[in-house]
């Protein structure tokens, strides 16, 4: 189950980036060579741009590329580690929590008003799906990280390999 997350996590990235980058290019060329710009592009290109954030938000929590600030951590004993550890995985469960939340409430109101995307008058909760379904892959990889963390430190703190 974990690589068929982790495979479909990774091709929606590149599908969504090959579909952005060739919008982009396509529009720059009908630009440039026809004087005409192609404005629906900006809606699609910014609407799956989120898509892509929450999706590289999911690796990279699942990767542990996120930025973080090690110098208590290091410092501290086996025990004030552990506590770190579940803080932190808490916070960002509260946050990816908040996401989720808000992002099932944006999604339904949207499909309430029957909202419509301004150029090309689609269904505008297609495209805001991507913060609910975002925020349920980064709670996953949180749950993770975090149990995988604290089931990888030795009586010293440090991460066994």
């Amino acid at each position: 189950m974990e690589k068929v997350i982790s495979r479909l996590e990774e091709w929606i990235v590149v599908i969504v980036l090959s579909i952005m980058s060739t919008i982009a290019f396509v529009n720059i060329l009908s630009r440039g060579l026809a004087s005409y710009s192609l404005s629906f592009t900006e809606e699609i290109t910014v609407n799956l741009f989120v898509m892509l954030t929450f999706v590289g938000t999911a690796i990279g929590v699942r990767e542990q590329a996120h930025l973080g600030f090690t110098l208590l951590y290091d410092m501290a004993n086996v025990a004030f580690k552990r506590v770190i550890t579940v803080l932190v995985g808490l916070m960002m469960l509260l946050l990816f929590g908040v996401l989720l939340y808000f992002g099932f409430q944006m999604v339904q109101f949207q499909m309430d008003m029957g909202q419509k995307t301004p150029s090309l008058g689609w269904p505008q909760w297609w495209f805001s799906l991507a913060m609910p379904l975002g925020a349920v892959l980064c709670i996953y990889r949180t749950i993770q990280v975090t149990v995988k963390e604290l089931r990888g430190q030795d009586e010293k703190g440090e991460q066994l390999s």
